[in-house]
């Protein structure tokens, strides 16, 4: 697994967890100091997902397009990309 490939699983596990704790907070809490925490970083592991499907070499179209998935795009392009 290279550099990069680790990266986005790293960034997409980020994603997915901070926007699981954003809905949970949502339907539960609804603390705003939590939603303040998480949103940034989640917003932040979105981008980093794009930026870097953007830069990889090995990801074509379709991988590049599967980074714009909210949510599981980081863990969408680690797998494509692994193929």
């Amino acid at each position: 697994m290279t550099a990069a490939v680790r990266l986005l699983h790293v960034l997409g596990a980020i994603e997915l967890l901070t926007l699981g704790g954003l809905l949970g907070n949502l339907a539960l809490v609804q603390d705003d100091a939590l939603a303040a925490g998480l949103g940034p970083v989640h917003g932040i592991a979105y981008v980093a997902v794009v930026i870097t499907a953007l830069l990889l070499p090995a990801a074509g179209g379709r991988a590049r397009l599967l980074a714009l998935v909210p949510g599981i795009g980081g863990l969408l392009v680690a797998r494509s990309v692994r193929r």
